[in-house]
C-alpha cells in the first residue's frame, strides 16, 4: 500500500450511477479539476448490485483511481419501480378504522382512458385481499379531535391475527390520522409488541394528507416495496464499504445517497424508511440533468425525452425546473407523493413488435430488456424489437458502446423478414412501421404532459437523452411541430449526470382545509413553521449546517366544491393577509392556464385552501458545464465514412455520411441525410433537417433552413 492510499483520498471523485433495464450508466466528477468521465456497462437484472459495482470499477479504471478516491456516490434505482410495474407484490396486511374495511374495493369512481372504456375495463384485484384486512375501533374527526377512544384490545387482536396468518409486511391507515397520528402511533407500538418481526408503514408518516383511499394505497405501496428496497440498498452499502476501504488502513464510510422521485436525494440510511419516495428515482435524475443542460444552453421551455431500453420517460421543464405532481401512479398503484411529473410509455430500444388478434402491428409495452435482449444481441432473443428495426435500416451502427457490444444485422433481418411476412408487407415497410408506431407512442406521451396541462407543445424545445432517446427526434419534430431538439453531450449518461446535480430534498405536507376569506393566518403560519421544523431536522441529519438550509413553501388551492387542487408557490416572509392574497392570485392565474378560465373577482366562487407543503433543501455543489473551444477544418474532420440508411421505405436506402461526434466542434453544421455517432448514442439526421453544434457541444436539430440561406 502506498502512503498516499493510507492517508485517504488522493483525488476527490464523486460518482453518479443510474441503473436502467438494459445498461447501467456512470458519470464521475473530479471535484478539484471539474473533469467529467462517463461510461456504461450492461445491467445485471438477476442482481442489479453487480452492474452497479461493475460500473464503479469501470469508471475508476478510466480515471486511474481506486475506491480510496471516492468521496460520494449518488444512485438512481429502479428496484421499487420495477417491482410495482411487474406487479410483484408479496402478501400484505392492512389495518384500518372499523367500518372502513372496504375502502380499497370502493377506490375511486374512475375508469382508465375515460368512461368509453367501461365496457372493457376489468377492475384489478385490490392490493390486499379482504381476508388480510383487519379493523380497529376508535376514530378522530377531520380536525383531529377524538370521537371514540382507540380500542387497544381490538388492536392486539388484529396484530396477532396478521402474525398468525404469516403476514410480515403491514400498512396502517386510520381515519383522519393526517390530523392526529396518535392512534396510528399506538397501533405501531402494539404491532412491535405482538409481531416484532413485521415491517410496518403508517400513513401519518408516509402521507399526512387527506383522501383516505389515496393515503391508504400510498401507505400500502410504501410497505410493499420496503423489504426489497432495504435489502437492495443494504447490499449496495456493504459492497460499497468494502470496495472503498480495500486499499486503506482505516475504515471509511463513503456517503451514499439515493435519488428520490421529487428531484432530490436522500442518504441510503434514511431512504430505507421511506422507500416509496424512490419509485421514480431514475426518470427524475434524467429530467434534472437535462434541465440543467438545457438552461445553460439558453432554453427555458423544454420537454425532456429519456429513451432507454425498456421505456421512454417524458417530462416538462419550465425556467430550469421540472414540474412536480402528487397525482402520479406506478403501474396500477396510485402514489400521492411529490414526484417530478413524468409520463412513461413502453417505447424503449428493447420494446417488442407484435401483432394483435386482428392482425395489426403493435409495439410495446413488453420489452426484451437486457436478457435476452433484441434479436441482434445474439443472446437468444427471437422477437423483433425497435433496436432490430433501427439496425436493419442502418440508422444505428452494427455495434453498441463504441464496439463493445456487436450487433448481428443479419439475425435482425431474418427475424424481421419472418415477422413482415406474417403482416404481408416488405421488411423495410415493417421496420419503418415499427419505428413510426414508436414515434407516435412517444408523441402521445409528450402531449399528455403538455396539451393536457394547458401548454402548447409547439412552444417547446425537446431535450433527448438516453441510449435511444435521439433516434426518432426528427420524426417527433414533424409530428408535434416542435421548435427543435437539443441532444446533450454523452446523452446516454444524462440520468447519471443528473445525480451529480441534485440537492437533498425533504418534503412535508399537512392538510388544513380553510376558506380564503376566513383563513386563520396565524394557524397557517404555525403549520408552515411546524413543517419547516421537521424539514430542518431532516437536513440536520443529512449533515447540512443550519445556515445552508433552504425552505420552499407551496399550497394546494381549489374553488369550493372542486374535487382537485392546483399547487401554487407561497413566497417567503411572514404569513399574513397580504401574502395569502398573493397566493390566491397565483391560484387564479394557474387555474386559467390549466383549464382556460378562472373566477377571479367572483364572490360566489370561494377559494379554498387544502394542503400546506414545505420542502427543505440542502444545496450541493454542481458540476460546471464548460464551453468547448472552436476547431479548424469544418465538419469534414468528423467524417468517418458512409453507409446505406433507409429513412423512408418509399425512398429505399440512400448513401449517408457518418460523423463521429467527439470530433465535432461549436459552430459546425450538418445537413441531412446524415448520421452522428458517439459512444452511447446515435443521432440520425433525416433529409430536410439540420444539426448545429452549440458552444457547450450540444447538438441542436431543427428543420433545415441552411440551404435557403440561413
Amino acid at each position: 500500500m502506498t502512503p498516499a492510499a493510507a492517508a485517504g483520498p488522493r483525488r476527490r471523485i464523486r460518482i453518479g450511477i443510474d441503473t436502467g433495464g438494459t445498461f447501467t450508466d456512470v458519470v464521475a466528477l473530479d471535484e478539484e479539476s471539474g473533469e467529467l468521465v462517463t461510461t456504461k456497462t450492461p445491467s445485471t437484472p438477476s442482481d442489479p448490485a453487480d452492474g452497479f459495482m461493475n460500473g464503479i470499477d469501470k469508471v475508476l479504471g478510466l480515471l486511474g483511481c481506486t475506491g480510496a478516491d471516492v468521496t460520494a456516490v449518488a444512485h438512481g434505482t429502479t428496484v421499487a419501480t420495477n417491482q410495482l410495474l411487474e406487479d410483484k407484490i408479496d402478501r400484505l396486511g392492512f389495518i384500518t378504522t372499523e367500518g372502513y374495511e372496504y375502502i380499497l374495493e370502493i377506490a375511486r369512481q374512475a375508469v382508465p382512458d375515460g368512461y368509453g372504456n367501461s365496457y372493457f375495463w376489468v377492475k384489478p384485484d385490490r392490493i390486499v385481499p379482504v381476508d388480510l384486512v383487519h379493523t380497529v375501533g376508535g376514530r378522530f374527526d377531520f380536525k383531529g379531535n377524538e370521537v371514540r377512544p382507540f380500542d387497544e384490545d381490538g388492536a392486539r387482536t388484529a396484530a396477532r391475527r396478521l402474525r398468525d396468518q404469516g403476514i410480515m409486511t403491514i400498512g396502517v391507515c386510520l381515519l383522519h390520522s393526517y390530523a392526529n397520528p396518535a392512534h396510528e402511533l399506538r397501533m405501531r407500538e402494539i404491532l412491535r409488541e405482538e409481531h416484532p418481526d413485521a415491517v410496518v408503514s403508517i400513513s401519518s408518516e408516509v402521507l399526512r394528507e387527506y383522501r383516505e383511499y389515496e393515503r391508504s394505497m400510498t401507505t400500502l405501496v410504501d410497505a410493499a416495496v420496503k423489504p426489497r428496497v432495504a435489502r437492495y440498498v443494504g447490499g449496495i452499502r456493504r459492497r460499497l464499504d468494502a470496495f472503498t476501504t480495500a486499499d486503506t488502513d482505516e475504515p471509511r464510510r463513503v456517503p451514499f445517497a439515493i435519488m428520490k422521485s421529487n428531484g432530490g436525494v436522500l442518504s441510503a440510511e434514511e431512504v430505507v424508511h421511506q422507500p416509496i419516495t424512490t419509485v421514480l428515482s431514475g426518470p427524475a435524475a434524467g429530467a434534472l440533468g437535462a434541465a440543467l443542460i438545457a438552461e445553460k444552453a439558453g432554453f427555458d421551455k423544454v420537454l425532456t425525452c429519456d429513451g432507454g431500453g425498456t421505456s421512454t420517460d417524458v417530462s416538462v421543464v419550465l425556467g430550469g425546473e421540472p414540474t412536480l405532481t402528487t397525482e402520479g401512479s406506478i403501474g396500477r398503484y396510485p402514489s400521492k407523493i411529490p414526484m417530478i411529473d413524468v409520463v412513461t410509455v413502453g417505447a424503449g430500444g428493447g420494446s417488442i413488435a407484435w401483432t394483435s388478434p386482428e392482425g395489426t402491428l403493435k409495439v410495446g409495452p413488453r420489452s426484451a430488456g437486457a436478457d435476452p435482449g433484441p434479436i441482434c444481441y445474439g443472446k437468444g432473443g427471437v422477437e423483433p424489437t425497435i433496436t432490430d428495426a433501427h439496425v436493419l435500416l442502418g440508422r444505428i451502427p452494427p455495434h453498441l458502446l463504441g464496439g463493445e457490444i456487436p450487433l448481428d444485422v443479419e439475425a435482425a433481418r431474418e427475424g424481421l423478414t419472418k415477422f413482415a411476412a406474417e403482416l404481408g408487407i416488405s421488411v423495410e415497410q415493417c421496420a419503418t412501421g415499427i419505428l413510426e408506431i414508436s414515434a407516435w407512442n412517444q408523441a402521445n406521451a409528450l402531449r399528455q404532459i403538455t396539451v393536457k396541462r394547458g401548454l402548447d407543445v409547439r412552444d417547446f424545445t425537446m431535450a433527448t437523452f438516453g441510449g435511444s432517446g435521439s433516434l426518432l427526434l426528427c420524426r417527433l419534430i414533424d409530428i408535434l411541430g416542435l421548435a427543435g431538439v437539443i441532444v446533450p453531450r454523452d446523452p446516454g449518461n444524462v440520468s447519471a449526470f443528473g445525480l451529480l446535480t441534485v440537492d437533498v430534498r425533504c418534503d412535508y405536507v399537512q392538510t388544513a382545509v380553510g376558506s380564503h376569506p376566513e383563513l386563520d393566518h396565524a394557524k397557517v403560519a404555525g403549520i408552515f413553521g411546524e413543517l419547516a421544523g421537521k424539514a430542518g431536522e431532516a437536513l440536520d441529519k443529512e449533515g447540512f449546517a443550519a445556515e445552508d438550509h433552504r425552505y420552499v413553501r407551496t399550497a394546494d388551492l381549489r374553488y369550493f366544491g372542486q374535487a382537485f387542487e392546483v399547487r401554487v408557490p407561497v413566497p417567503d416572509g411572514p404569513f399574513d393577509g397580504e401574502l395569502a392574497d398573493t397566493v390566491a392570485e397565483a391560484f387564479h392565474a394557474a387555474h386559467e392556464q390549466l383549464y382556460g378560465y378562472n373566477f377571479r373577482g367572483d364572490a360566489s366562487q370561494t377559494v379554498e385552501w387544502v394542503n400546506l407543503r414545505v420542502t427543505g433543501v440542502g444545496p450541493i455543489r454542481r458540476p460546471e458545464l464548460r464551453e468547448l473551444p472552436a476547431r479548424d477544418g469544418g465538419v469534414e474532420r468528423a467524417r468517418t465514412g458512409t453507409r446505406s440508411v433507409c429513412f423512408e421505405d418509399r425512398e429505399g436506402y440512400v448513401d449517408t455520411t457518418v460523423y463521429t461526434r467527439p470530433e465535432l466542434a461549436p459552430g459546425d453544421v450538418i445537413t441531412g441525410p446524415a448520421i452522428i455517432e458517439e459512444f452511447g448514442s446515435t443521432i440520425p439526421i433525416h433529409p430536410g433537417f439540420a444539426a448545429r453544434v452549440d458552444a457547450y457541444g450540444n447538438v441542436v436539430v431543427t428543420r433545415d433552413t441552411t440551404s435557403k440561406g440561413a
